[in-house]
């Protein structure tokens, strides 16, 4: 990871654990099973990253990240003000870990799809939250991100 990258990641993990005390899920934010028992097929995987609008693979829960990377995408969507999204524990299921690495040609986790396509890890969605990006793909999915009204509360003091 490229130091400013390592230092924004590090600024938003602080920011986190500082804000708010309370735990990271929101109302919306499930729990998603391992995929449904035996396996994690091509067709299982995608019925998974199409069937909500937001899907989340991580090391942990939204509630619970097990990796500064998984903690960093949670903190990032909960900035954007992102609460209904499917966020799936690789951690609880060794085949569903490493399925859906094979199917989205991605090495690590933490995954984030949007309506059904790949976007990439934890880096990629940083960078899309840094230059702006991460608000107009939200936008194309019908999801206001909650910085815009942020920045309207600021631009009107």
């Amino acid at each position: 990871m490229s130091g400013s990258l390592s230092r924004a990641a590090a600024a938003l993990l602080r920011w986190g654990r500082g804000a708010g005390g309370g735990g990271l899920r929101g109302p919306g934010v499930r729990r998603a099973g391992s995929g449904g028992g035996g396996g994690s097929s091509a067709e299982q995987l995608d019925a998974l990253v199409k069937k909500d609008k937001v899907v989340v693979f991580l090391k942990g829960t939204p509630e619970q990240p097990q990796c500064g990377f998984s903690n960093a995408v949670v903190q990032i969507l909960r900035l954007h003000g992102v609460r209904n999204y499917a966020a799936y524990n690789v951690l609880d299921d060794p085949q569903l870990r490493q399925g859906i690495k094979d199917y989205s040609n991605w090495p690590t986790i933490p995954q984030v799809y949007l309506n059904g396509e790949f976007v990439g890890g934890c880096d990629i969605l940083l960078q899309m939250h840094q230059n702006g990006d991460l608000v107009e793909e939200l936008k194309k999915l019908g999801i206001r991100s909650a910085l815009l009204d942020e920045k309207k509360d600021q631009d009107s003091k």
